[in-house]
């Protein structure tokens, strides 16, 4: 079947990653899983044996045509996953063998809404992997760390060579699970929280005290010191350093992450 480029598709074919995936998400009876992308259905057999319901959204039409004519008990949704109401996640495994051009949209989407979500499972860049499970203090700590630490519990499961794809990308993957958290330290306002965020990041090389000068952060008080640069700085201190700001001056806007 031809690959289409606009869709980012590598089909998943090495049977020995299939079955470690199916292994590591032990869909039990009870489950229901919302497949992202299931291509030729790789993963589609194993996810319709084990679990409750099966969803799968594709927006490639040829094939939707063909999980429709291959799995009668498969509930197959034409359309893009960035476009699905936020509703058809709740209470739902979320799997998927991400396009890594979706992967941004669709994790600052699925954040916004994670306590809708049972866990998510994706295969992904392995470099978007190891930012997603940094430390603080790391080259790889960044806005995307705090975001997705902030919402999920994180864990860097397995990698995936690129010999397991159909077309071979020119990178490796690794396969993550993000399972939704509840935290003891929560932004007064969220979207004032994403925005220091990124605005410490989008001056990293700059001291967190100049990159943030426009704030009128209480330094002491929050109990930070402004010569640290951000990547030094943990989500919980992210979270004080906005929470002292509510009220102050406005901070910078944007979409998706980095």
């Amino acid at each position: 079947m031809a690959v289409r480029k606009r869709f980012g598709q590598h089909f998943l074919v090495d049977e020995s990653a299939i079955d470690r995936i199916h292994a590591v998400l032990a869909i039990q009876p009870h489950d229901r899983v919302l497949e992202v992308g299931p291509g030729l259905g790789a993963l589609t057999t194993g996810l319709l044996e084990s679990a409750d319901k099966v969803v799968a959204i594709e927006i490639d039409r040829e094939l939707v045509g063909v999980l429709k004519d291959r799995y009668e008990a498969l509930e197959v949704i034409e359309g893009d996953v960035l476009e699905l109401e936020i509703d058809q996640f709740s209470g739902m495994r979320v799997v998927g063998n991400l396009p890594y051009n979706i992967i941004s949209p669709l994790l600052t989407r699925l954040f916004a809404h994670a306590c809708l979500i049972r866990d998510m499972n994706f295969m992904m860049q392995r470099e978007v992997a190891l930012r997603l499970t940094s430390d603080p203090g790391s080259k790889a700590w960044g806005r995307l760390s705090v975001t997705a630490q902030y919402h999920c519990d994180i864990t860097y499961l397995f990698d995936v060579t690129s010999e397991a794809f159909r077309p071979q990308p020119a990178v490796q993957s690794a396969f993550v699970r993000l399972e939704p958290r509840q935290r003891t330290v929560n932004p007064v306002d969220m979207e004032g929280f994403n925005s220091v965020v990124r605005q410490a990041f989008g001056q990293r090389r700059k001291r967190v005290g100049n990159a943030l000068k426009d704030l009128k952060v209480p330094w002491q008080k929050v109990g930070i010191d402004p010569s640290l640069r951000a990547e030094q700085i943990d989500v919980d201190g992210f979270v004080r350093i906005a929470n002292s700001c509510v009220g102050n001056a406005a901070t910078t806007t944007g979409e998706g992450l980095e």
